[in-house]
């Protein structure tokens, strides 16, 4: 038997587990998985058979995905092999500065959610930012334009500059490919 232990926020535990745990018994059934939830300190066990390594995985990144702020209908996502997930860290660009915390993510939001709906919208992508993290779930190639986007609003670079990024990603994925002509 395979065991993965993951630690997520304590008040993100009741989420996981679902009302009448329904989330909890959705997870089970669709992965193969036992989970062991600790309220008290936030650990989920994942307990996974040998011969479904797959299994664990997964539910390990739905898991992760609802502590990372996620819904557990959005996390269900991960259930399907083309959708990822990807969580990037704000404290590599804060340091320890609650208040650049604060503001580092304040750009990843922008005035009214706006800077966060357009990079929802141009790449077709979910975003939840929460505690010290901005997550993903969409598939590979658009996550990693997402990650790019961020990084470059931690970094400092003006909102219109990763706004014509975005534009210039979503217009190079719509055009077709033209390999041969």
């Amino acid at each position: 038997m395979r065991v993965e232990r993951i630690n997520i926020p304590k008040e993100r535990i009741a989420p996981a587990i679902g009302s009448e745990g329904e989330v909890r018994e959705r997870i089970e059934e669709e992965t193969g998985v036992e989970l062991d939830f600790d309220s008290e300190t936030g650990l989920v066990v994942i307990k996974g058979k040998e011969e479904n390594p797959v299994g664990l995985l997964n539910a390990r990144d739905v898991i992760k995905a609802i502590g990372r702020g996620f819904s557990p209908e959005k996390a269900f996502e991960l259930f399907d092999e083309k959708i990822y997930l990807d969580v990037v860290d704000v404290t590599r660009y804060s340091g320890r500065s609650k208040k650049a915390k604060t503001r580092l993510k304040g750009r990843v939001i922008g005035r009214d959610g706006k800077t966060r709906r357009l990079i929802e919208e141009y790449t077709d992508t979910s975003l939840s930012i929460y505690g010290k993290t901005v997550a993903c779930i969409g598939l590979p190639e658009r996550v990693q334009v997402v990650r790019e986007a961020v990084h470059m609003l931690l970094d400092g670079a003006p909102h219109s500059a990763v706004y014509n990024f975005l534009e210039e990603k979503k217009e190079e994925a719509e055009k077709p490919l033209e390999l041969w002509k």
